[in-house]
């Protein structure tokens, strides 16, 4: 069999899987940080042995007893089993769990997770595929055109280079990316107006995609917008009335049986998770700037009533923004410029505290270069791509997922990693452009009225993102200059 008899969905999965596999073998003994990972873990391995969605048994209050001293003041609290929570959804601590169910929770369960999660994080690439074939057949010219742009697409995401590195972390986004990409893939296929009498094709459609929507939102509440502006595509955009309320119902369901554990754990009506309060305290404390700020990052984390940590941080937060409401607007500017700025948090972070040693200046600039150029090249593309698009239900579908997940961020805490959900969507338009080059922009241009004001927009986009990288490099000149210095892996920057 040659090459070219295999799928075209199956090669790029396996060149995806294989790059991803790379960093995680070479890294098989690394351990986790960040109390992001540790608070995964500590639910996964609690749900594996059988004790309920529980953190902070005894065993694992020892190694962070000398940073935090808890406040276990109005909680039952069972030092073999830990604590109830509802702070984190509940999913992806879910899904380490089988891994550790069914390999074991010893040493090794931080490669078998990164295993798994390398194969998870390599079906971006045909997810990407599939979505871009269907979102871009009524956007482009030629099915020609549409099947090379899907494959620069595929190909963008079996090759992300910070997408590669992911696989090693034990966060959400593993299997967020992953279940938002399908969802979209699902929605895109229903919004096919059926043929007459195959009404119930589309309600089967929409009914998968709100268990995925919900299953999203059950790993990553933040899309919770998303999933009520899909239910309201489906009624005005596709029409289908029957359908939509069907995704409504199926999302509800989805997610209805952890609202109740919540619930019922705190007395009181509750959400997916209890974090809001937490991320708000972050995103208007008088020392932050609208991303996360390691020091006030600590002042709730003592609390472990979750409805307490979730009360006392909104209303700090209020407090902080009725103190000074003139910071509300600036701070939302300053989120949107975290949300799309360059990918190096975690390279300044990483490298800055040792974990690979000391890299010689030309080398780490090339790591630098590598790992920064792509999001500048995708999202400058993409920009410039949206002149191209067509008004029609994928369009309006892609602009309000979008919207509707940028528009949180602004509001509550952003950082440059929140922006790699949106990739998948950013490489489907920046592969249009990329196929049908400059000329298709000087044809939108001479159609006159909607198509220049298209054409204007996407070149302001262009512009203000790259202004943004600018801003960015000159406001962070205090980290990144030592950083390529001699002693820049001794920095030990927080995160």
């Amino acid at each position: 069999m040659t090459v070219k008899a295999v799928p075209f969905g199956l090669r790029v999965f396996v060149v995806g899987a294989i790059l991803r596999l790379i960093p995680v073998l070479l890294l098989r003994h690394l351990g986790i940080g960040l109390d992001d990972m540790y608070q995964y873990d500590m639910l996964a391995r609690s749900l594996a042995a059988g004790n309920g969605f529980r953190w902070y048994a005894s065993q694992d209050l020892e190694p962070l007893q000398r940073y935090v001293t808890f406040d276990f003041s109005g909680v039952a609290y069972d030092s073999q089993r830990g604590v109830p929570t509802s702070f984190r959804a509940p999913l992806y601590p879910a899904f380490l769990a089988l891994i550790y169910w069914l390999t074991g929770a010893g040493p090794g369960r931080f490669l078998v997770a990164r295993l798994v999660q390398a194969f998870l994080s390599a079906a971006l690439a045909p997810l990407t595929y599939l979505a871009a074939r269907r979102f871009l057949a009524g956007n482009v010219d030629t099915e020609g055109q549409g099947e090379r742009a899907a494959r620069l697409a595929a190909w963008t995401m079996a090759v992300y280079p910070i997408l590669l590195l992911y696989p090693l972390a034990l966060a959400t986004e593993n299997l967020f990316f992953v279940l938002l990409l399908a969802s979209f893939l699902v929605l895109l296929g229903s919004a096919t107006p059926p043929q007459e009498g195959d009404d119930r094709r589309a309600t089967v459609g929409f009914v998968g995609a709100g268990v995925l929507v919900g299953l999203t939102a059950l790993t990553r509440s933040i899309i919770l917008p998303f999933a009520g502006g899909a239910v309201l595509w489906g009624w005005f955009v596709v029409r289908q009335r029957r359908a939509a309320l069907g995704m409504a119902l199926a999302f509800g369901l989805t997610i209805a049986p952890w609202v109740t554990r919540n619930s019922l754990l705190h007395g009181q009506l509750t959400g997916v998770e209890t974090s809001l309060g937490y991320n708000l305290y972050l995103g208007y404390h008088p020392q932050g700037n609208g991303s996360f700020v390691f020091g006030p990052s600590f002042d709730l984390i003592p609390i472990v009533d979750d409805l307490e940590r979730d009360r006392l941080g909104t209303q700090k937060a209020m407090e902080f923004l009725r103190a000074s409401p003139e910071r509300f607007f600036p701070l939302m500017l300053n989120r949107l410029s975290f949300f799309f700025g360059l990918e190096k948090r975690a390279l300044v972070y990483f490298y800055s505290n040792n974990l690979f040693g000391y890299i010689p200046f030309p080398l780490l600039l090339i790591i630098a270069l590598i790992l920064f150029l792509p999001f500048v090249v995708v999202s400058v593309s993409a920009a410039l791509g949206t002149a191209l698009l067509r008004r029609n239900a994928g369009t309006i579908l892609f602009l309000l997922l979008v919207v509707c997940y940028v528009t949180p961020h602004a509001l509550i805490l952003a950082e440059d990693r929140f922006h790699l959900a949106l990739i998948p969507y950013f490489a489907m338009v920046a592969a249009q452009f990329w196929t049908a080059g400059w000329t298709a922009l000087g044809w939108r241009w001479r159609e006159g009225g909607a198509g220049r004001w298209a054409v204007v927009l996407a070149v302001i986009m262009a512009a203000l993102l790259i202004v943004n990288w600018g801003w960015e490099l000159v406001r962070d000149a205090d980290r990144i200059v030592p950083l390529f210095g001699p002693n820049g892996n001794r920095l030990h920057f927080p995160y």
